[in-house]
């Protein structure tokens, strides 16, 4: 069985920021969107890894908008 979501605690290990980042991020609409079921945040993984992919830059002022790979 594959992993289809990450908890918020989950979340934060994966880009090692606090708890309290990924909270304020959502109440301003930062960051991947996410699910909220009977009181529990949840992402889904292609959400996140979407997010990761949009987030991608070359250099301070250029964002990569395929691929990776320099």
């Amino acid at each position: 069985m594959s992993i289809k979501h990450l908890n918020q605690r989950e979340l934060a290990d994966r880009w090692d920021v606090s708890e309290g980042s990924l909270e304020r991020w959502r109440s301003v609409g930062i960051g991947p969107v996410y699910l909220k079921l009977q009181g529990h945040v949840l992402y889904r993984i292609e959400d996140i890894e979407a997010y990761e992919a949009a987030s991608l830059h070359q250099s301070p002022s250029e964002r990569v908008t395929e691929g990776g790979a320099a």
